[in-house]
């Protein structure tokens, strides 16, 4: 962890190191797999995945900034949002990151970016018409934790992986689908069976990295969460905010939704409408009853001086 003043998180720390290397084990096998179907498909899904790769890790924050059609803002663009980071940033010793608003009535905040010096934080329109300045100073140290624990560059990391395998799967199956089954000839079969070996790897190693990345994520907002809370000493603000957030997403309409959930594990809180129900073990985030609860202990910790 960078050295500020937010609250370190050694099960953080432990989680995203078994994380990375869990995900490592299954990358190797990924590849192997690909070399033993097919030396030549190995070397061009290796080559292509060490690219994706690159152009995700180094220029995530620029990529995640575009597809939420945001916006970087100068300090005389938005003197009060640029005035809660300078406070955040004077509390816990750490560097500004850039600020950036998109223009979008889902009411949320994400962080981006692989360090601190390349970190973007970003609200969006729908947030600073919801929120005061105390809740919005909540939810901004939540998203600045984020980056101080770095796990914003880890999780930027291990969706590499599901990224590239869902989208093998996803090419194989069209290919087969559409082209490797047309013909019964031994040629054709050969390829389908390439075809079909291809997508069963790449199935696999995507459902490892989901179900590993959504346990990180689970935790990681949580750790943030205390680490915002405890900077801040307003536990109870943020816990305001989390509930005005939850419910005013609930109103929104769900194409507006749908568009914004690609980006829910990067969220302040995901975007999904009030009917919507998903098994814990598949959620980014975990529930708004059990973030209530951390910040109430963490509130009546901080008023007994613990």
């Amino acid at each position: 962890m960078a050295r500020t003043r937010y609250a370190s998180d050694r099960g953080l720390t432990s989680r995203m190191l078994v994380t990375m290397f869990l995900l490592g084990l299954v990358y190797v096998a990924f590849v192997t797999a690909f070399f033993v179907i097919s030396p030549k498909l190995g070397v061009i899904g290796l080559a292509a995945a060490l690219v994706f790769l690159f152009v995700q890790y180094f220029f995530s924050d620029k990529i995640t900034t575009f597809a939420m059609h945001a916006r970087e803002v100068s300090p005389t663009e938005a003197p009060e949002l640029h005035g809660v980071i300078d406070r955040i940033c004077a509390m816990s010793d750490a560097p500004k990151p850039r600020v950036a608003i998109a223009d979008t009535d889902v009411p949320n905040a994400f962080a981006t970016g692989r360090n601190q010096k390349n970190a973007v934080v970003c609200v969006t329109t729908g947030l600073l018409r919801r929120l005061d300045p105390v809740e919005l100073e909540g939810v901004l140290a939540h998203e600045m934790a984020h980056v101080a624990h770095r796990d914003v560059a880890v999780m930027t990391i291990a969706s590499f992986l599901g990224i590239c395998a869902g989208l093998l799967t996803r090419i194989g199956l069209e290919f087969g689908l559409w082209g490797g089954f047309n013909n019964r000839r031994d040629s054709d079969n050969n390829m389908a069976v390439m075809v079909m070996a291809v997508v069963a790897v790449s199935a696999v190693a995507y459902a490892i990295s989901f179900l590993l990345t959504r346990a990180l994520s689970r935790y990681r907002e949580l750790s943030a969460d205390r680490a915002a809370a405890l900077l801040t000493g307003r536990p109870s603000a943020l816990a305001s905010a989390l509930t005005k957030v939850t419910g005013e997403i609930a109103r929104i309409p769900t194409n507006d939704l749908r568009a914004a959930q690609p980006f829910n594990a990067f969220f302040f809180t995901p975007a999904f409408g009030k009917g919507f129900s998903v098994s814990q073990l598949f959620s980014t985030h975990p529930t708004l009853e059990k973030r209530l609860e951390q910040l109430n202990k963490i509130s009546g910790e901080l008023s007994r001086g613990v």
